[in-house]
Parts: C-alpha cells; structure tokens; sequence
C-alpha cells in the first residue's frame, strides 16, 4: 500500500514539475491524487475529505476554475508516460457523452450521444486514447461546441452565446466539427513526439471523406468504420460516359446502364454498389461479420487510397 502511494505521489509530482509557481505545483499534485483514490464522486469537496492535510476545499477549488496554467503541458507529460508504459499499437479516436440535467454547463445542448444512444441534453467530449490490448490511457481530449454555442454560426442560440463568458468559453473558440478537432489532436500529439503507429474510429469519423482524406495527407495507416450504405469504388474504377439516350439535350439525358451491364459513371464497377456490396464480394474470411451493420475502411502506410467522395468544409477555423 506504502509503494503503490509513492508511485502514485511521483506520478503526481512529474505532471506538474514545470510550473513556475510553487502553489499551482502543490495543489495540481494534490488534485490528481484526488482523483486517483477510491471513491465515487471526484468533485472537488469529497476529494479534499480524502486528501487529509491537503484536503483544502477552497485551495483546490482555485486550482480548478481561476488559476491559469496550461493543460498541454500536463497532457504532454502524460502522453510520455502512458506511451512509454503501454507500448500502444493503436491511437484511437472516441467521442463520449456527458448527460446533463440543466442548462448551465459549457456547451450544453440536445445533440445525439452513444452514451445514451440517443439524441438527448448533454456535453460531447472528444478524445485520443493510446492502446494495446492490454491496457489504453487517453491523452488529449476536447469539448466539443454545437453551432448554437457560436456567435458567428448560423444556428447560434442567444441563450446559449450568452452564457458563454460564465463558463469560461474564450472568445475565438468556436464551432469545429469533430472529425477536425480529432486531427488537431492528433497533429498536437505527434507534436509531442509520441509516435501513431495505428488511427482506429468508428463511422462517426469513417463517413467522413474529410476525416480519412486528412489521415492520408498524414500518411497515417488507419482502420476506420463505415456505414454499409457508404458509397465506395474500387482504385481502378474509371469514369465513363453514359450513352446518350437520343432525346433532348446531352445534359438533361437520363443515365442508363451501359452495353456491358456496368454501373453509369465509374467502369468496372457493377451497379448498386455499397460498401456493403464490396465488402460482400471479398473471400470467405477476409470481410467483416456483420456486413448489414458496418464495414471497414483500412489504408495501409503508402496503400492506394480508395476514391471518395468531395471533402467537406470543417467549419470555423479551431482555436488555438
């Protein structure tokens, strides 16, 4: 119990050994020792009941909500350290819902969540967990801001904006859509030196053109999910011109299949093709199990990508 204390107070100490003021050190240690000892609630007042001769309510809470310091430093050093314990085989990328009750957290607002499976009131936290299987540890994270949260959005919410300076929102942070946040992560990530040797997501980011295309401008190798809906061609598919039907002009002529049974548009590329379909033409064993439900989509370090569809624009530019 004594050993298991003192790594747990030297953890502590090397995620905060570089601020310059003593009293941000002290009461940063003391804050994530909280956090790591056993009980339920992790608010700041049973945690300083925990925390014995640290447990000052008021100096935590301080700590917390007015005394500035840098949260890229601490995620810094703990990246260092989960990356160096795990020996991680896969960077992956997760979005988690917080379910809320009232109204006055930041970014608060009806939008869908996996955590409760449906669309309800919550906050959305976006995050990168280093793993293996053995173990994962999440190292950099984001609050996710709906549109009804920024001012310059088509969507905002006046409500919403102006609460924005109660909770603490700075005002060049605006709407990002996930999938960007993600790859911010991911470039500040490896800017910390930490090695991605595998991006893992789910069709939350998969879907997304925009999300894979800036994994390969990366040249990250990853294995994403994808709706079976999806649309995909193979590499090799070609465009083609349809014939023309001899009725009204060139442009309005309605497609029809081509001579030799092949979808309009992309030769080599039999019609109604998903990526389900795909998926279903490979050898037994090679697909996944659940082909109704999903697919995947994988690009290996310099593999030939498949061809997508338009990349769409992710919004206001991010904070920094």
């Amino acid at each position: 119990m004594t050993e298991a204390r003192g790594d747990l107070e030297a953890f502590a100490a090397e995620l905060f050994d570089g601020f310059f003021r003593a009293d941000q050190r002290r009461w940063g240690q003391a804050y994530v020792r909280g956090l790591l000892l056993d009980g339920r609630r992790k608010s700041v007042e049973p945690m300083a009941a925990r925390l014995g001769e640290d447990g000052n309510r008021q100096a935590l809470a301080h700590f917390i909500t007015s005394s500035p310091w840098d949260p890229a430093h601490v995620r810094a050093r703990l990246a260092w350290r989960m990356h160096e314990a795990i020996g991680p085989e896969a960077l992956i990328v997760d979005d988690t819902g917080f379910l809320k009750d009232g109204d006055a957290s930041a970014c608060v607002s009806r939008q869908y969540t996996g955590t409760a499976g449906k669309v309800t009131n919550c906050q959305v936290g976006v995050s990168l967990h280093l793993a293996r299987e053995q173990a994962s540890a999440a190292v950099n994270w984001r609050l996710f801001v709906p549109a009804s949260w920024d001012p310059a959005s088509g969507q905002a919410d006046a409500a919403k904006v102006a609460r924005r300076g109660r909770c603490g929102i700075p005002a060049q942070v605006g709407h990002v859509e996930k999938r960007q946040l993600a790859l911010d992560m991911i470039d500040e990530t490896r800017s910390w030196g930490v090695d991605v040797p595998l991006v893992v997501a789910d069709a939350g980011y998969g879907d997304a053109a925009a999300f894979r295309l800036g994994l390969e401008e990366r040249s990250l190798p990853y294995a994403v999910g994808i709706s079976c809906r999806h649309t995909a061609h193979p590499a090799d598919a070609r465009p083609v011109q349809p014939p023309y039907a001899g009725t009204g002009t060139t442009e309005s002529a309605v497609p029809r299949p081509c001579a030799d049974g092949e979808r309009p548009g992309h030769r080599g590329l039999p019609g109604g093709c998903t990526a389900g379909f795909l998926a279903g033409r490979l050898p037994a064993g090679h697909g996944p199990k659940r082909l109704q439900a999903h697919v995947l989509a994988v690009r290996r370090p310099q593999g030939p990508a498949r061809r997508t569809g338009p990349t769409q624009d992710h919004g206001r530019s991010r904070a920094a």
